[in-house]
């Protein structure tokens, strides 16, 4: 009886991943691309200077937290397992094709994460004891009057929050700690529920301020380890190039235990997990942005973009150009197990599955302290500001759960209701497109004018 659920709940989540999905996905980022006129490749460089070396805006600006932590706590929920598993799962169905349609999915997906974040602090509001709140769910009901629609995006957030942000990290990170070192699973998961407390019990304030130290640190630590691995194979650079972009336009044939892909195949899983990594479309990170200590939405929406930037044009290409250029892409491996099996031929002695292990660990805790606020604010939606308290200590309780939890079905339900979030947050992003360019306008206007 479970494995049938099992396996309808899997049919399930193939539907709402489809290629229907995946289109509309990538052909809104594309279309808002067009109606900002390129904006995620004209201010690139003007975003990273706000979101890494300004940091905040002068004088008084409404909100908790500043823009650095907003980014910080959106890319604690975004950079995780999907940025090591995701991309090796992405190369072994698709071939090394996939990091390019996994690249252009990201350089669209700016121009969506932009206008969410955008609208999320436009349309943001006070608690009852004066913390912003806002996301998807806020602009659909206010910008277009249907609340129905909105609580639908926070129900959906709310239940993929205790999946794909708390059960199946802390179950991935306690099966890799007992893989690697030994450790029990149920010592992992205690040890994980306490550590989450002690950051989310404090709310938006205390999480950015974890995530702004921590987040940082572990995108360097991972980025080092993978850029000293393409240094080794720096004389194969031109060819992994080459194979990448061959790949994405031609068949790859088969190779040692790689079965080979067709071209629409690289292109559908590289698009899938372009987008399961930068969570673009799904409106998630927007409830962080809404947080952001800003006077003008379109400077947090800025910021917010590179998100998506370094996300997937740079953590998620340190992962493929080491698969790829170790030639651990054919072994037949898949998933974590063939990110650490290339980490481990490109560095010396035991370094490569020591760091991938490490980096599961970092990511997937990120992932859960990110990943509690975007819950913790859909309940508030739907429940008041009463619920917040007690949702709270329930999540820290279902991170021990899922560290000792044989989750396939859990893993199932959450990513189908992770894909659920986007139907409402998309329609709610081409509805209010027209706000969009608007405000940008104003913003780039005013910019000008005072140059």
């Amino acid at each position: 009886m479970e494995q049938k659920l099992v396996d309808f709940v899997g049919e399930a989540s193939n539907f709402v991943w489809g290629p229907p999905m995946l289109i509309l996905l990538v052909g809104t980022g594309i279309y808002l691309t067009f109606l900002l006129k390129g904006l995620q490749f004209r201010s690139l460089f003007h975003s990273l200077y706000l979101a890494l070396i300004k940091r905040k805006e002068s004088g008084a600006a409404e909100g908790d937290i500043t823009h650095f932590q907003a980014l910080m706590t959106a890319l604690a929920a975004t950079v995780g397992t999907g940025n090591i598993a995701g991309v090796a799962t992405a190369i072994y169905v698709g071939g090394p094709g996939a990091l390019f349609w996994m690249w252009m999915t990201g350089l669209v997906g700016m121009a969506t994460k932009y206008s969410e974040a955008l609208l999320a602090v436009k349309y943001r509001e006070k608690d009852e004891a004066g913390n912003m709140r806002g996301g998807p769910m806020y602009y659909i009901s206010k910008g277009l009057g249907w609340k129905w629609l909105g609580s639908l995006f926070a129900m959906f957030a709310a239940i993929a929050a205790f999946g794909i942000g708390n059960m199946v990290q802390s179950n991935s990170v306690a099966d890799a700690v007992q893989a690697n070192f030994g450790v029990p699973l149920w010592v992992t998961g205690i040890i994980l529920a306490v550590a989450t407390a002690l950051v989310i019990l404090g709310g938006i304030k205390s999480i950015a301020r974890v995530t702004q130290v921590f987040v940082p640190i572990m995108i360097i630590f991972y980025m080092i380890a993978g850029l000293v691995v393409v240094i080794i194979n720096f004389t194969l650079i031109p060819e992994t190039f080459a194979l990448i972009f061959k790949s994405a336009f031609s068949p790859t044939a088969a190779s040692g235990g790689f079965l080979g892909a067709m071209v629409m195949q690289t292109i559908r899983f590289g698009v899938a997990r372009g987008v399961f990594s930068n969570e673009s479309g799904l409106g998630s990170s927007a409830i962080a942005a809404a947080a952001a200590q800003t006077k003008n939405p379109v400077s947090q929406a800025l910021v917010s973009m590179t998100q998506t930037f370094i996300d997937t044009i740079v953590v998620c290409s340190f992962t493929g150009f080491v698969i790829i250029s170790t030639g651990a892409w054919t072994s037949g491996e898949t998933g974590a197990r063939l990110t650490s099996m290339a980490f481990s031929q490109g560095l010396p002695g035991e370094w490569g599955g020591i760091i991938v292990t490490l980096g599961l660990i970092f990511f997937a805790y990120s992932t859960i302290l990110g990943w509690s606020y975007y819950g913790e604010k859909s309940i508030e939606y739907l429940l008041g500001a009463k619920s917040v308290k007690p949702y709270r200590i329930i999540f820290c309780i279902f991170v021990g759960i899922g560290a000792v939890a044989k989750l396939d079905l859990v893993w199932g339900i959450a990513d189908v209701f992770n894909g659920l979030m986007a139907i409402p947050n998309l329609i709610g992003l081409l509805f209010l497109s027209k706000v969009i360019a608007s405000e940008t306008r104003k913003y780039f206007y005013a910019k000008d004018s005072s140059e």
